[in-house]
């Protein structure tokens, strides 16, 4: 069992940045394939970013490439999302997820656990 907590969201001014931290509970951190998905009021979860367990592969959603950046710190129990350049259409719920998988995916349906998710709003 994992228990993810997201914190670092919040209002921001159009170009600004954000750093998202996850914090997960449990001893096998270090095995799970970490993803960050968001969620927009009326509109569908989406995949955002994904981190294997080793942290030696990552995918992007198009949308967010070259702004944002996934980090993992093992010894912690934390994955990161630090988001620059943020745009008002990156306004969203963030979720953060975790899953014990061979291949990193960016469907959400092979992650087997979920933050609560923090709202970071861009706006001026």
């Amino acid at each position: 069992q994992v228990q993810l907590v997201e914190s670092g969201g919040g209002l921001v001014h159009p170009g600004g940045s954000l750093r998202l931290s996850c914090a997960a509970s449990g001893r096998t951190f270090s095995r799970y394939t970490m993803a960050w998905f968001r969620q927009a009021p009326g509109k569908e979860r989406e995949f955002v970013v994904a981190m294997s367990s080793s942290g030696d592969t990552t995918i992007y959603t198009d949308s967010v490439k070259g702004r944002f950046t996934i980090s993992r710190d093992n010894a912690k129990n934390t994955v990161y999302l630090q988001m620059n350049s943020l745009k008002p259409e990156d306004t969203a719920a963030y979720y953060c997820a975790a899953g014990r998988l061979v291949i990193t995916t960016p469907n959400p349906r092979n992650y087997n656990y979920w933050g609560q998710g923090t709202q970071v709003t861009v706006s001026s």
